[in-house]
């Protein structure tokens, strides 16, 4: 027997996730709108942008002023997270005014030193001086690749509990687990979440999806089943890192609210806004949508 939550929380990350991997620059005014938009819809919390080299990422940056005008604007109403893949980063995210920091380490050393020029080592070392200057800043501690790699393949489970271990020990306050490159199966869903639940039941850990091979709200479901109530989606189903060959976009935020609801799980969003979300990139950002329910409210138009 399936056992579901009656409730979920669903964090919006298509500011960040879903940008960064457009090449065409995108207005500093279009981004704040995206925003402004989302936080209409009801998100709690919101991954604003993320504080890494431009050269890295190009379409991040205007991070610290996205970040600080959209504090002004809704500070207090919404939580905004940056995401930071070194100690310089978290530094500057700090600085410029976030809410909480969600600092990168992957299960793959050979993704970690693509993703962010350290090894694994160096990684969690950084993150114990973040942990240390965090003051009242939530840390997140996200684990990419933790379930496949694109170089090293699928990941050891007790690799990645070891690396959660890790980071809980060094101070962060949530640990998310990103199936990086979107093709996990509800099987490792299982593998990895059910020992994790036993070790830690006190964690309220995150999942931050790729849809890849389309198995994304099919992995959604079975992590609810083992107690998962918390989620990243991305508005349009934008998304994928451009240090993960072949990663496509994020489970659309749309999809996953629609499933949701239909199943009488509380999200405490408005579906019909994160739609007209949806219109508005489709129609600013000219490219053609993702998602399921994005497209089907293109055709209806």
């Amino acid at each position: 027997m399936l056992k579901f939550p009656e409730t979920i929380e669903i964090i919006e990350v298509c500011p960040r996730d879903g940008f960064q991997n457009i090449k065409t620059p995108i207005p500093t005014a279009i981004k704040i709108e995206v925003i402004d938009k989302l936080v209409d819809c009801g998100f709690r919390w919101i991954e604003a942008t993320s504080f890494v080299h431009p050269k890295a990422i190009p379409q991040m940056a205007d991070a610290a002023e996205v970040l600080q005008i959209v504090k002004e604007k809704h500070g207090g109403r919404v939580g905004f997270i940056a995401l930071a893949p070194n100690l310089y980063g978290a530094q500057r995210a700090i600085e410029a005014g976030a809410d909480a920091i969600t600092y990168v380490v992957s299960a793959s050393e050979k993704h970690n030193l693509e993703n962010t020029r350290q090894t694994v080592e160096q990684s969690l070392a950084a993150f114990t001086e973040v942990c240390k200057i965090k003051g009242n800043r939530k840390v997140r501690f996200a684990l990419a690749t933790a379930f496949d790699c694109p170089f090293a393949g699928p990941m050891n489970p007790e690799q990645v509990i070891k690396l959660v271990e890790a980071g809980l020990a060094a101070g962060a306050d949530e640990v998310m687990l990103a199936d990086t490159i979107g093709t996990a199966t509800p099987l490792q869903m299982e593998n990895l979440l059910k020992p994790l639940a036993v070790k830690y039941p006190n964690i309220s850990f995150i999942l931050h999806i790729h849809d890849t091979q389309g198995m994304g709200l099919a992995n959604i479901v079975t992590a609810m089943n083992l107690g998962i109530t918390r989620f990243e989606s991305a508005a349009f189903g934008l998304g994928g890192c451009p240090f993960a060959p072949g990663a496509a976009g994020n489970i659309a935020t749309e999809d996953l609210v629609n499933m949701m609801h239909k199943m009488g799980i509380k999200t405490g969003l408005d579906y019909d806004k994160i739609i007209r979300v949806a219109r508005y990139i489709e129609d600013k950002l000219g490219i053609a949508p993702v998602g399921h329910m994005a497209r089907l409210a293109s055709c209806a138009l």
